[in-house]
């Protein structure tokens, strides 16, 4: 009789626990979430009550067609992770083997901006309509690049976590629902003073440090598309950048600045891993790039070192 119960039981509601237990944990799920219930609504389209099996997982991960092979491994992969899950209490799940579409994740060459391609860019956003969106993208494009935050945690910053008196920012409930402090050269804060009294000029009772026209939080998307603008100026040895690339950026001009100075860069890395927010030193080695600089400091210590 429990069998029978457990056979009506649809994948939606399945996935659903499973979002809601995850959850739970500190686990936010966002866009992976949506594909998982996409997945059920497909499974339960197809009458499949029972447990997942290979052929199912296959036909939804591979859609659509025309989507590149990483974007379909990457649907297998979330897929392969709630049937792991699945298969504790539904013994005849069938878990998709590691890798079966290939690697789900890749990483996208990161383009490490010189200081004058910044300051060009810092530039170029005095050309954008809108006083307040000009001031906003400039100050937020020196932001990114002076601190390496992530843009989801600069945009989230809301007026009470700029504390531009001791210079340091609190990053709240970041990812992994982390929260830390980030200190601010004192180059960074004037700009940062300047632009809260033309917001405040405007918009006094905005809750949100970084504010659009309306006064309301500045998006994702509307800090990318004025990016976009923006960078339309300059000129590039390979593809576009994007506004994520300050991250890389700042990671490796850090590491830089400690290569030349006579303690180098032994033993920082988990400083400057934390002050980026990160779980595990190994996050922070995503971020670094063999830039000529970095590798022409390395050859000298190494040069050094062999004498």
């Amino acid at each position: 009789m429990a069998g029978v119960t457990a056979m009506k039981v649809t994948m939606t509601s399945r996935v659903r626990a499973y979002l809601a237990q995850r959850r739970a944990l500190g686990f936010k799920l966002k866009s992976e979430g949506l594909l998982l219930l996409d997945f059920a609504r497909f499974a339960d389209k197809c009458h499949r009550l029972g447990p997942i099996d290979l052929k199912l997982t296959l036909r939804w991960a591979t859609k659509p067609k025309s989507c590149d092979r990483l974007y379909h491994a990457r649907r297998l992969e979330i897929v392969r992770t709630f049937a792991k899950h699945l298969a504790v209490e539904e013994p005849r799940t069938v878990v998709p083997p590691r890798h079966l579409l290939g690697p789900a994740h890749r990483r996208a060459e990161p383009y490490i901006y010189s200081n004058r391609q910044i300051q060009q860019l810092m530039r170029n956003a005095g050309d954008l309509g809108g006083l307040l969106r000009r001031h906003t993208t400039r100050t937020l494009i020196g932001l990114l690049a002076s601190t390496g935050l992530r843009i989801s945690e600069a945009l989230k910053l809301q007026k009470g976590d700029v504390d531009l008196d001791t210079g340091v920012i609190t990053v709240r409930e970041s990812k992994y629902r982390k929260t830390r402090f980030v200190p601010l050269h004192r180059t960074t804060v004037r700009p940062l003073q300047a632009y809260a009294r033309r917001r405040d000029e405007l918009w006094p009772l905005a809750d949100s440090f970084f504010v659009s026209v309306r006064g309301t939080r500045w998006s994702c998307g509307a800090a990318r598309g004025a990016f976009n603008q923006i960078r339309q100026g300059l000129l590039f040895t390979r593809r576009a950048p994007r506004l994520h690339d300050l991250r890389h950026t700042f990671t490796c001009r850090v590491l830089l600045q400690w290569q030349r100075t006579s303690v180098g860069a032994v033993g920082r890395v988990p400083i400057l891993s934390r002050y980026l927010g990160h779980t595990h030193v190994t996050d922070t080695f995503w971020y670094l790039t063999g830039i000529p600089e970095l590798l022409a400091e390395a050859a000298k210590r190494s040069e050094r070192l062999s004498r």
